[in-house]
């Protein structure tokens, strides 16, 4: 054994301080607080985690028993995809709505608030935001995430989110690098790959990562994506091009200059699982310039076993360099002390603004046809078109319209059609009521496009509710674009549709 690799104790303690493994339960487990103890320095909450605000303090202050400096990391984005409100659906919109209105006080106000209640429950981490450039209207995995499609509309608000985060106290990580938004496959399924010529991601996907390290972003998320024009033969997370000569690199030598942490997307991806597998990922990854390995929702004791071996055996091996894992040990835990200690908090700048996001998703609003629009009165026939969940979403969220419009209209009635559901029996099951079509971004399905025309043939008076991106040429009486599915959106149209100010 070489005399410059370190005691068993100490490789392992790195090991897991570059590990951050989702549990299961309202409670920590007894073997994420063994792994504590032993040298873990990250976990991350689902929303198989949440009951309420107090549990979930109740569960941070468990962990922080342990080891008061954890890095305790959430996927709350707002919009779509929200953890805190997962059986709810969330008190702010996303990123597209954010960008709708294009008003970067409001998105610093929005992130702010947001923040403000993940370090009310203990959260000091935020795997947000969405720095992706939404180029590929047929992107089955970014759409209402990202701000939009302008590079410097994306750069704006992603500098605008991490300023807000950082005041409420909470770690912003702005991902996912080099940018996802170009892709029609989902990396939690498969190796998406992307051959945009260099010439274009420079100036379309880096361009809100550049604005996200000079606003002060402390991590950045790699995306599991192949980018032919970077590194033909590997996924970036998996680059050493992509991660180091690109992400690391100082500008002088083409690179981004970016000096603070670098976390993996989630290694149980497809992208990564069912092409390198975990344990073989999680080496490469590091080897490649990453320093925190985001594991994912379904970890437990036996996975972060088998990695945290793993990597210890490829420094052993001399298949990663034991500096290597030092230096991305030593990254991890200087963010967790950055973070225990308040991190960027702003005294007095997180007061809470409750309605922050209610008027967001007001202003982000957006009526085509809606010059005669006379405001419901009657309880109207509700009609939900179904797409299947996006995975970051998750299915558990509920979405849409009815739950809104049955408190300002009682009696309203809400159904739910899939590609099966014969139009004409919709138009039967809606006769003599007002009818509201809800869809999530039907540019992308055809069954969807091709049932709302045969549903508008047969009732033109329809109301059409865009709740996804509103790619496809707006039709109904009026046409509603809420640019995102959260539940002050749905709040926002239904308020609309009732005529209440």
């Amino acid at each position: 054994m070489s005399t410059l690799i370190q005691g068993t104790e100490t490789l392992t303690r790195d090991a897991l301080a570059v590990l951050q493994p989702g549990f299961g339960g309202l409670t920590p487990p007894d073997w994420v607080l063994r792994r504590l103890d032993e040298g873990l320095t990250g976990v991350g909450l689902f929303g198989r985690n949440v009951r309420d605000p107090e549990q979930v303090a109740a569960l941070t202050a468990r962990l922080r028993a342990v080891r008061p400096d954890v890095l305790v990391a959430m996927d709350e984005e707002g919009g779509d995809v929200t953890r805190l409100e997962v059986r709810t659906g969330s008190s702010f919109p996303g990123n597209l709505a954010l960008g709708a209105v294009d008003d970067a006080a409001l998105t610093r106000s929005v992130a702010r608030e947001l923040g403000r209640r993940l370090a009310e429950c203990g959260v000091n981490m935020n795997w947000a935001p969405s720095a992706d450039v939404n180029s590929n209207p047929d992107n089955p995995v970014i759409g209402v995430r990202s701000f939009g499609a302008d590079p410097g509309l994306v750069a704006r608000h992603t500098a605008a989110y991490i300023a807000g985060l950082h005041e409420a106290g909470v770690v912003a990580c702005t991902k996912h690098f080099p940018g996802h938004g170009d892709t029609a496959t989902d990396s939690h399924h498969a190796l998406p790959h992307i051959d945009a010529p260099l010439p274009v991601l420079l100036e379309r996907e880096l361009v809100p990562f550049r604005a996200a390290i000079e606003a002060g972003t402390k991590v950045v998320m790699s995306a599991h994506i192949v980018l032919t024009a970077l590194d033909p033969a590997l996924p970036a997370t998996l680059s050493r091009r992509v991660m180091t000569g690109l992400l690391r690199a100082p500008a002088a030598e083409g690179g981004l200059g970016f000096d603070g942490v670098i976390s993996t997307d989630a290694l149980e991806m497809q992208a990564i699982a069912s092409t390198y597998g975990m344990a073989r990922g999680a080496v490469m990854a590091l080897a490649a310039g990453a320093d925190a390995l985001c594991l994912g929702f379904h970890a437990d004791d036996a996975l972060v076993d088998s990695l945290r071996d793993a990597i210890v055996a490829a420094v052993r091996s001399g298949e990663l360099g034991e500096e290597r894992l030092a230096e991305a040990a030593g990254r991890v835990r200087a963010l967790a002390a950055w973070a225990s200690a308040g991190g960027g908090a702003v005294e007095g700048a997180a007061s809470p603004n409750p309605s922050v996001g209610l008027v967001a998703a007001r202003r982000a609003l957006r009526v085509t046809g809606g010059g005669s629009f006379v405001p419901l009165t009657a309880a109207p026939y509700v009609l939900s078109f179904t797409p299947v969940a996006n995975m970051a979403a998750g299915d558990e969220t509920p979405w849409g319209l009815g739950p809104e419009l049955a408190r300002l209209l009682p009696g309203t009635t809400t159904a739910y059609a899939g590609p099966d559901t014969p139009a004409g029996e919709v138009a039967a099951a809606a006769a003599g009521r007002p009818l509201v079509a809800v869809v999530r971004d039907v540019h992308r399905h055809a069954w969807m496009a091709s049932a709302l025309s045969s549903l508008l043939a047969e009732r033109p008076d329809a109301v059409v509710v865009e709740m996804g991106v509103p790619q496809a040429p707006p039709s109904g009486a009026p046409h509603i674009a809420t640019h995102g599915a959260s539940r002050v959106c749905g709040q926002a149209a239904a308020e609309y549709i009732a005529g209440v100010a």
